[in-house]
């Protein structure tokens, strides 16, 4: 089940990375944040007031702490992908969104099976190798800055919403899409960028978000139901949905080191669903 709710989870943000990305390529990057996470907070209050939980105020500190990456990791994600390919920053940001809470899985407690040592192991170099461009280092180059800061931001935000227990219930993660609210106007004007909406194409922004929320309560549901370490490795394979609809729609050409590294993805996941 929890092999199956981090696929959910990838498939989710894979689609809300596109969208997200797109959107900001034909406006402005900051507005559709800003709406994005607007729009995945409206929804996870909503998903809070209808189901029961009992949070502590740990809990709800988790849940902030994760709201401070989702939203800088979110910003600089949308940002990138204004700059560069989808194809390149998005499975940049992956990396650092895999790494990050498998060590503080392990530094929680948590002993994967071997298989899954070895699904982990299988899972970052084929990211990495799906974040190549040979031939486009300008198109890296314009990018992978925003994709290794996202990378760290999304990091934050799983092994945050990782430590959640299910009796909490959803009201930390409607903290955590309240903070990435305020956590993407403030990095937007530290940065000098205009994040308040100003077009109509910036409304995409809210499928976007509405997309991120209903990754972001698969992955907690995940993180209750196996381990911190499993949940983030699969889920951070979401790259692949971004790459495939930049492929089918936008006509981007995957090489052949990603076609290799979308096959260690997949062989990732197997690995990790049989142990």
């Amino acid at each position: 089940m929890a092999v199956l709710l981090s696929l959910v989870a990838a498939l989710a943000y894979g689609l809300s990375d596109f969208i997200g990305g797109l959107a900001s390529r034909r406006t402005s990057a900051w507005p559709v944040a800003f709406v994005g996470t607007l729009a995945a907070f409206a929804g996870a209050v909503v998903l809070a007031l209808v189901t029961d939980g009992s949070p502590t105020r740990g809990d709800l500190a988790w849940g902030a702490l994760a709201g401070i990456g989702s939203g800088a990791g979110g910003a600089f994600l949308y940002r990138g992908l204004a700059a560069g390919r989808m194809g390149v920053v998005a499975p940049i940001s992956a990396v650092g969104a895999a790494l990050l809470p498998v060590v503080v899985g392990v530094a929680t407690g948590e002993r994967p099976a071997l298989l899954v040592w070895l699904g982990i192991a299988a899972a970052v170099p084929g990211i990495w190798l799906v974040s190549r461009e040979p031939g486009g280092s300008g198109d890296l180059a314009a990018g992978i800055l925003d994709g290794v800061l996202a990378g760290l931001g999304f990091g934050l935000l799983f092994a945050a919403m990782g430590q959640v227990p299910e009796e909490a219930g959803f009201a930390p993660l409607a903290i955590a899409q309240g903070v990435a609210v305020v956590a993407v106007a403030l990095t937007a004007a530290a940065l000098g960028g205009r994040w308040i909406p100003h077009d109509r194409s910036q409304a995409w922004g809210a499928a976007a978000g509405i997309l991120a929320t209903v990754a972001a309560v698969a992955f907690l549901l995940a993180t209750q139901t196996g381990l911190l370490t499993v949940a983030s490795v699969v889920t951070s394979l979401y790259p692949a949905i971004t790459i495939g609809l930049a492929a089918f729609v936008l006509r981007e050409r995957i090489h052949g080191s990603q076609g290799l590294g979308l096959l260690l993805c997949g062989v990732a996941v197997g690995l990790v669903a049989s142990a």
